[in-house]
């Protein structure tokens, strides 16, 4: 594991961590460049697997650091990457690290109080299978969280960044207000989409973008199209992604080929052309189950001008609002989601208007512009300090 040079200069050094960097680039790059563009200089450490996403964030001026990330371990093995990127965060000597979803949150804090950085970004963008798991234990697994970021992990120099208001609460956590922050996700630039005219209907077309796990609610979109098409609704579904090997909760490849075996299924693993996905579709189905910060795949299906159909969860719900960009229905029930959408496959005027609705939406702290902003007026009242 090597580290970028050491020091900093302008008005400081910022270190991202990362555990992957299509990750980093579709979620971060643009607080990064927004950084840079303010005189800060930035470097991210993170899994580079792919020579063209590590090609796109040099671009941008951030030095790359490659390292590899065990997603899953623990114990000893967690102590000791939490010591190499104590070691790497001694040569790299950042001003400020930033640090990425909740569990490098936990190794990334220790790390940090190991290498003496007291400036620490504790940015939680979703609480994962534990967010959106039920009962005691879980429960006091979240609160043990909370209390270690809180505690010894922190400090005066931390400060916390989530996408929702319900994944503090779930942590145990209260923010500070003018210190600590919550942002709309990842933010996008409503300006850089053009939003074309939906096909024509019917059929109600449906997109599903997400990686193929069971927590994104891909078996509920498959069974409650299942349920529609059953009650005469003419509606399609495509499904956008990719299994994950690293995930236990994954969907394999031969799982989704069954799905795509259904009548109005069909799945066309990864894409990189969201534009041309919302072009062919009427609205975005995303029913988690939980776990997430604000999926990407919302505010990406509102910058197109395209309806929402989610879950009451945590980030989910806070963007779409029930009856207006879309339907909001409970995690896991078909038979709810079902009758949503039916809904909408019998009224392509209402498919028009929830689609403008989650467009406007974007401008109430939404935007890439807010975001961004939000991030560089946090690093800069933490350099103060």
């Amino acid at each position: 594991m090597s580290a970028p040079s050491s020091g900093s200069a302008g008005r400081g050094h910022i270190l991202y961590l990362a555990t992957e960097d299509w990750f980093f680039r579709s979620h971060f790059l643009p607080v990064a460049r927004a950084a840079i563009a303010a005189g800060y200089t930035a470097s991210v450490a993170t899994r580079a697997r792919d020579g063209a996403v590590a090609q796109d964030i040099r671009a941008a001026g951030v030095t790359v650091v490659p390292v590899d990330h065990l997603r899953s371990a623990g114990g000893l093995s967690a102590f000791a990457q939490a010591r190499d990127y104590a070691r790497l965060m001694r040569a790299a000597r950042p001003d400020i690290v930033h640090l990425i979803s909740a569990r490098l949150c936990g190794l990334g804090g220790l790390a940090a109080k190991m290498a003496g950085v007291r400036r620490r970004v504790f940015a939680v963008t979703g609480l994962g299978a534990l967010g959106a798991a039920q009962g005691a234990m879980a429960a006091a697994k979240r609160r043990a969280i909370g209390v270690a970021l809180a505690g010894p992990l922190g400090g005066s120099g931390a400060r916390f960044v989530f996408e929702n208001r319900d994944d503090p609460a779930l942590l145990g956590l209260t923010l500070t207000p003018g210190r600590d922050i919550v942002v709309g996700g990842a933010g996008v630039d409503p300006e850089a989409a053009q939003v074309a005219p939906p096909p024509p209907q019917p059929p109600l077309r449906l997109a599903l973008i997400a990686r193929m796990v069971r927590s994104k609610g891909v078996d509920v979109a498959v069974e409650a199209v299942g349920l529609a098409r059953g009650q005469g609704a003419r509606v399609e579904l495509s499904l956008y992604g990719e299994p994950d090997r690293h995930n236990p909760q994954s969907f394999t490849e031969q799982d989704l080929r069954g799905f795509a075996a259904r009548p109005g299924v069909a799945w066309h693993g990864l894409t990189r052309d969201v534009g041309a996905v919302w072009r062919d579709h009427h609205a975005a189905l995303a029913p988690s189950r939980g776990g997430e910060g604000l999926p990407r795949a919302l505010l990406e299906a509102a910058q197109h001008g395209r309806a929402i159909l989610t879950t009451q969860t945590p980030g989910c719900r806070d963007f779409a609002r029930d009856g207006i960009e879309g339907f909001v229905t409970a995690p896991g029930d078909a038979r709810a989601l079902a009758q949503a959408i039916m809904t909408l496959a019998a009224d392509p005027a209402r498919v028009a208007a929830m689609g403008a609705a989650a467009r406007a939406r974007l401008n109430d702290g939404y935007t890439s512009a807010q975001v961004t902003a939000a991030f560089v007026a946090l690093y800069d009242d933490m350099m103060r300090a």
